[in-house]
């Protein structure tokens, strides 16, 4: 019996389980129960991860889009169309793995037509979605802000089929909620974004480190604060900026410039970067190599990083995402199995022609097992 099944017979009154003592309250990461509360803010992470920063964007979307785009193997044509199908013009796959990736948690509604069957599954934003835990603390529904409005989804319809899945990556401090790559990552992207901004505000500039006006007045006085208003008011206007690159200072009496004796070698810079966004790609499975990212001779080739990528984070993340659909769509395909067509993966050809090889030539086996061993069904 799965999980939702025994879930579903508990609502009916046949409640045998034992109460758990699960410290779904953790302080640090809720609020009132219920209420998730970030360590950090999701909302500002994603646009700094992904709408601001190159190399986690492309980490997320060189995942999301290889599951999104990734052909599948299932037994039952309704529930291939259901799971290849876009959710708000979005391909279900990739949206879910892009959440996974950078909340943790992917919340799948399951909109029923009138017989009750499962018409198309939509998913949901994590951030606005709350899980309602029961005295025993098993979730018993969920909660979804938009707006001023919160709407309540129940777990279970009244006829004992789910209304939502909840897909989740491992977190080993919470019970209800699932750890994001996003979370691990957020300081890389923030380091590699400042250095970004500092590289550019480096060539607004003349493209030289920062110095200093000293003024020497001889009579030990300083400049009065109208003198010291002019003349940054000057240097704004006639010397900074990429237009005023290269641009002779004129500077009055007293004063003479003085450059500052910290400079990019010295810190090292476009190693920091650099170790910045190989940390970004590490924390989403990425291999460096494919973001371009200079620095990491891990495998010999492309092709070599592209099947680690595949092997490592790709099918993991995909089996993750089929097995809880299955779960949550059991009572409508019992019997369903739903997996990537491995033979249609460029990046596995070489892998997947010498296990057919190796396959072929087991005159031990029957053509039942070997159909087995190559995640094929057995014939009819």
């Amino acid at each position: 019996m799965s999980f939702l099944q025994s879930l579903a017979a508990a609502f009916k009154g046949a409640d045998s389980r034992v109460p758990l003592a699960r410290s779904f309250t953790s302080p640090w990461l809720f609020g009132d129960l219920g209420n998730p509360r970030s360590p950090f803010d999701y909302n500002l992470a994603v646009k700094r991860a992904y709408l601001d920063n190159p190399v986690a964007q492309r980490a997320v979307r060189l995942v999301a889009e290889g599951i999104g785009g990734a052909a599948l193997v299932a037994d039952d044509p309704e529930l291939n169309t259901l799971v290849k199908a876009t959710s708000a013009g979005q391909s279900l796959l990739e949206t879910l793995a892009s959440q996974l990736l950078l909340h943790g948690n992917a919340y799948v509604q399951v909109i029923k037509d009138g017989a009750g069957l499962p018409a198309e599954l939509f998913a949901l934003r994590p951030e606005r979605i709350s899980v309602i835990a029961g005295s025993d603390g098993w979730p018993s529904g969920y909660s979804y802000k938009l707006g001023d409005k919160v709407l309540s989804i129940p777990l279970l319809d009244e006829d004992a089929s789910p209304n939502l899945i909840h897909i989740k990556s491992f977190h080993p401090a919470d019970d209800h909620y699932g750890a994001g790559c996003l979370a691990a990552a957020d300081q890389a992207v923030a380091t590699h974004n400042a250095a970004g901004l500092w590289n550019r505000q480096l060539l607004e500039n003349a493209a030289r480190p920062s110095g200093a006006l000293v003024y020497d007045g001889g009579d030990g006085g300083g400049l009065s604060p109208d003198q010291f208003d002019r003349l940054k008011t000057e240097l704004a206007e006639a010397y900074a900026g990429h237009a005023n690159a290269g641009r002779p200072m004129l500077l009055e009496g007293g004063l003479k410039w003085q450059a500052l004796s910290l400079s990019p070698a010295d810190m090292d810079f476009a190693e920091l970067k650099a170790a910045a966004a190989r940390d970004v790609a590490l924390a989403f499975g990425v291999p460096p190599m494919l973001l371009g990212l200079p620095g990491d001779a891990t495998y010999a080739n492309y092709r070599e990083a592209n099947r680690a990528l595949w092997r490592l984070t790709l099918l993991p993340l995909a089996a993750k995402i089929f097995a809880a659909l299955r779960e949550g769509l059991v009572t409508w395909f019992p019997d369903a199995s739903l997996a990537i067509d491995l033979d249609r993966v460029p990046a596995l050809a070489e892998d997947r022609e010498k296990l057919w090889a190796q396959v072929s030539g087991a005159s031990f086996l029957s053509d039942d097992e070997k159909r087995a061993m190559l995640g094929l069904a057995a014939q009819a």
